[in-house]
């Protein structure tokens, strides 16, 4: 299932509640999986082309993997979003990109949002390497038909150990490494993401979608550059991504690309 089909792809953000395994878990998955359908059906319902489900709640995150329990919860919860029938991602929290493989391949979801494909950072985890060669082999040998969105110069991270190295260079470089479509951001989440990287990250021949920072203000332009807006935090009540999705903002969104 393709995520872009000529048009740019309207990508809605599902912030899982707390997982087991994180600080906050609640002890209450079907609170976990309600929550999460509800939120999935909102975006839907306000125009969203396409559903990506993060583990964002369970802060502080891991550094490059997850406990099993939260791997088990994550593919609950896809599979329940699987059944409606959109394009859908995965991203786990934080670079445990091995395991949101796992959760895309058994939950039947379509791509994933890959930190740290290619080169190295430095985000509050600490230090995060590069995962391209083990995944791009885990694909190959599970035989799975899941695209790798890989994050360029990522939010929330200091990039001194590549800045020798253009915002253009590191796409293709993560292209040259198997991603299949590449993500650019502003600084942290909720801030707005340059045209100018944008058209750079283009130059790479792969779909470049935008990653944070998306509202009614600058969707139209961006939609006008990017392949897909992948948009969580202004979605949700009072602009807050710890709430619930408030449909009437999904649609200003949507009117305005």
């Amino acid at each position: 299932m393709k995520i872009t089909d000529g048009r740019c792809a309207f990508i809605g953000m599902v912030h899982a509640l707390p997982l087991p395994g994180s600080a906050g878990w609640a002890g209450d998955m079907a609170e976990v999986r309600r929550r999460a359908k509800a939120d999935a059906e909102a975006l839907l319902a306000g125009g969203c082309d396409a559903l990506l489900v993060e583990n964002m709640a369970d802060v502080p995150y891991l550094r490059a993997k997850v406990d099993p329990e939260t791997v088990a919860a994550m593919a609950v919860v896809v599979s329940d979003l699987a059944a409606l029938s959109v394009p859908l991602g995965v991203q786990v929290l934080a670079a445990a990109n091995r395991q949101a493989l796992g959760v895309a391949v058994a939950a039947g979801a379509h791509f994933c949002r890959v930190e740290a494909f290619a080169y190295a950072h430095i985000a509050d985890e600490g230090f995060l390497q590069a995962s391209a060669a083990e995944l791009v082999r885990a694909r190959r040998a599970l035989g799975a038909e899941v695209a790798f969105l890989a994050d360029v110069q990522k939010k929330h991270a200091a990039h001194a150990l590549t800045a020798d190295l253009s915002l253009a260079d590191l796409a293709k470089g993560t292209v040259f490494c198997g991603a299949d479509g590449l993500v650019v951001t502003g600084s942290e989440t909720g801030a707005s993401t340059s045209q100018a990287d944008v058209r750079a990250a283009r130059e790479a021949g792969v779909p470049v979608f935008v990653g944070s920072g998306v509202t009614p203000a600058d969707a139209g332009v961006l939609a006008q550059v990017a392949d897909g807006l992948i948009v969580g935090s202004f979605l949700k009540e009072h602009g807050d991504w710890r709430r619930g999705v408030d449909v009437e903002r999904v649609r200003a969104v949507r009117a305005a690309m």
